[in-house]
């Protein structure tokens, strides 16, 4: 199983390294990190950076792809490097999928255009621009196309995927394995449940990750 997630600047770190964890652990998984060029890649905070092994050039096909979410996906829908070779990917894939805002360089690709996805809950506005139609479900199927809600959701996505690969089991016993047993000590996940005041903080928190 060849699974290759791209990154670019301003990536989220948590979008693209929760789902790693999750689909490295299926048998004979080669998970494979690849941008414009090998190297470093720094996230969204610019404190952590990401090794990129392989260049898109070097990468034609795999059988999952993952798009992460992250500030800099708003100039991803704008990349054509980055768009052409999601488009010539996607023709070999066996699954399609995105964390967060990654749905938005999907939805840019032209993938998105008359099915339903999710994305993070600020950026349906911009997803909903692509031709998608948002829906505020954690993990949205639309055949091989999946799409995973905000950040942490990518951990559901690829417990997900693993299921439908592997079956329920497996699913279950990598869940087990990495203990992903949510008790968050607050019932703020969504903006229904946080609210207002709560919202507006968050813009704020967003804001300063990127200076």
């Amino acid at each position: 199983m060849d699974i290759v997630i791209p990154i670019f600047n301003d990536f989220t770190a948590l979008d693209a390294i929760g789902p790693y964890e999750v689909l490295r652990s299926m048998p004979d998984a080669k998970v494979v990190f690849a941008a414009a060029a090998k190297g470093v890649v720094r996230t969204d905070s610019r404190m952590l950076g990401l090794q990129a092994d392989a260049s898109f050039d070097e990468i034609e096909a795999a059988d999952i792809l993952l798009v992460p979410g992250g500030w800099g996906t708003r100039a991803g829908m704008t990349d054509e490097v980055l768009l052409d070779w999601i488009r010539r990917v996607h023709a070999t894939t066996q699954w399609t999928t995105s964390v967060c805002t990654g749905s938005l360089v999907l939805g840019a690709a032209g993938l998105l255009r008359g099915l339903k996805a999710t994305t993070h809950w600020a950026a349906t506005e911009l997803l909903e621009r692509t031709g998608a139609t948002y829906t505020s479900e954690r993990v949205v199927r639309q055949g091989r196309i999946v799409t995973g809600a905000g950040v942490s959701a990518g951990i559901d996505l690829a417990l997900t995927l693993v299921a439908e690969i592997l079956g329920e089991d497996m699913a279950k016993a990598i869940q087990l394995g990495i203990e992903y047993d949510p008790q968050p000590p607050f019932d703020a996940g969504s903006p229904a449940k946080a609210g207002p005041r709560i919202v507006e903080l968050s813009g704020m928190a967003r804001s300063r990750k990127t200076g």
